[in-house]
């Protein structure tokens, strides 16, 4: 048996895999609380991590029906960017930062220029900075809380340190590390010069932790834990990975052509690649994957978090959510949202707010509003999906995942606004079950390929197949037009 974990922003998720069988046998998830300011502030305490896995673990192994002594390895995905400063003892000198935190928007800004602007972030860093990487949080820590920057020890990513929590060592992987800021996606190793502009008071060989690769075991489950969660003597935990790189790996994705969308708290569209990339538009993190390639990303920061917000705002439960939009027609008679109640990361928007438009007496309907929102954060993923350029030219399906992908309306609202194909697996939690595929990969070493693993358990749900319609389309286009005059006439966003 393996575990795969996904430590989000909202719950942390176990399933419980038997890779012989090619089945899930169980699967759980526990929520976080989160820490929320009106400058941007998004924080979590990384022991409510823990007491998640805990609970999580529990009732998926409950729900599995096995005996935890079958586990043989565990794989962590964690939500990107997020930065966990530990002390000497291994504990937090700060809440985690979360990557969705704008409150560092002008450091970033700061560093960017620092850096020689876009051109010198991607000379060192294949990427160009973005407001929500790991650098910018420890700038600021570092101008706000120096009392607390002073005491770090050691710097991790949310998976680094759930890995740490499991293991004692303190490690990271190329997919991760590539959403820090510091870290040159190309060669795949820490960019010390880049760190000692962020942080001239710590020694970066010290505090960073050590690489390792994609395959690697990040160490075994510490004997003391593996005795209180039940397990085995010596349970392999791979190297894990962010959410992204391992939800590619849930769906597939790791071989030139595929395209994976998440629905998530934030929305992701991402390729793979063979090779580093230089896109198009600057808004293309070339990220590396967690299986040895690479992984062109876009992420827009208004999905679910956005329709959660409207949902709960009128008291709808999530099927009574879903009918309602159903019962509005395309381009909600006029209502237009862009929905950026987080700031925005692509477009690059980290101060936005939201906004509401073309609002009358007849078209202020509660089916209207809940309408907007789903196709306002559709239309960013849209957007995002155009940076990609010929990334994503002649796509033939998009692989739809997150919580948004359960929606039958979503999917084929996302359809007809892409004029895509769209797919889910019967898997939509894709981050947790390729943690698990990639925990077998790393404990079974040469005796399994990871395409053979991805073959095997990532199976696509015919049922949830949602075509383009030709009149969807048409309709989408005009609407998709007036979004895009939106966002040059309020934001100055070329049209």
């Amino acid at each position: 048996m393996y575990l795969g974990v996904d430590c989000g922003t909202q719950s942390t998720k176990v399933v419980v895999v038997d890779i012989d069988a090619a089945a899930i046998l169980g699967e759980a998830s526990r929520p976080h609380r989160l820490i929320e300011g009106t400058n941007g502030r998004r924080e979590q305490h990384p022991g409510d991590w823990l007491e998640a896995f805990r609970g999580a673990f529990q009732d998926a192994v409950a729900k599995a029906n096995i005996d935890p002594r079958a586990v043989r390895a565990i794989g962590i995905s964690g939500q990107q960017h997020g930065m966990v400063a530990l002390d000497r003892d291994g504990e937090p000198v700060y809440p985690a930062k979360l990557w969705c935190d704008t409150e560092t928007a002008d450091h970033n800004a700061a560093l960017v220029e620092r850096l020689g602007g876009e051109a010198g972030c991607l000379e060192r860093l294949g990427l160009v900075l973005q407001t929500g990487y790991t650098a910018s949080k420890l700038a600021w820590l570092r101008d706000t809380h120096p009392e607390a920057y002073r005491r770090i020890d050691s710097l991790l990513l949310p998976h680094d340190y759930l890995n740490f929590w499991l293991t004692g060592e303190r490690v990271s992987e190329a997919g991760d590390a590539s959403g820090t800021g510091y870290f040159d996606t190309r060669r795949r190793e820490w960019r010390l010069d880049v760190f000692a502009e962020i942080a001239p008071e710590l020694d970066a060989r010290a505090v960073l932790p050590r690489l390792i690769d994609a395959r690697q075991p990040a160490g075994v489950v510490r004997p003391a834990l593996a005795r209180e969660l039940g397990l085995a003597e010596g349970v392999v935990v791979s190297s894990g990975g962010g959410d992204n790189m391992l939800g590619a790996i849930g769906t597939g994705n790791i071989r030139p052509g595929e395209i994976t969308m998440s629905l998530g708290t934030s929305g992701t569209i991402c390729a793979h690649s063979s090779e580093p990339v230089q896109a198009e538009s600057d808004m293309v993190a070339n990220f590396c994957s967690s299986d040895g390639g690479w992984l062109p990303l876009i992420c827009t920061m208004n999905v679910t978090s956005a329709t959660t917000r409207i949902r709960e705002l009128f008291g709808l439960e999530l099927d009574d959510f879903g009918e309602h939009i159903a019962s509005a027609p395309i381009g909600a008679e006029g209502v237009l949202m862009l929905p950026f109640f987080d700031g925005e990361r692509v477009p690059a928007l980290p101060h936005a707010s939201a906004s509401l438009l073309g609002l009358t007496g007849t078209n202020l309907t509660r089916a209207n509003l809940c309408r907007a929102v789903m196709e306002g954060a559709t239309f960013g993923m849209r957007y995002g999906l155009e940076q990609l350029g010929s990334l994503a030219a002649g796509a033939r399906q998009i692989r739809l995942i997150g919580g948004g992908s359960k929606s039958p309306v979503w999917r084929q609202m996302v359809a007809d606004i892409t004029g895509i194909p769209v797919i889910s697996p019967r898997v939509t939690d894709a981050a947790a079950l390729g943690a698990a595929l990639q925990a077998a990969w790393c404990e079974r070493r040469g005796d399994v390929a990871l395409d053979a693993l991805c073959e095997r358990l990532v199976v696509l749900d015919e049922a949830t197949r949602a075509e383009p319609v030709p009149a969807g389309v048409a309709a989408y286009e005009a609407v998709y037009t007036r979004y895009r005059q939106a966002l040059a006439e309020r934001h100055g966003i070329p049209d």
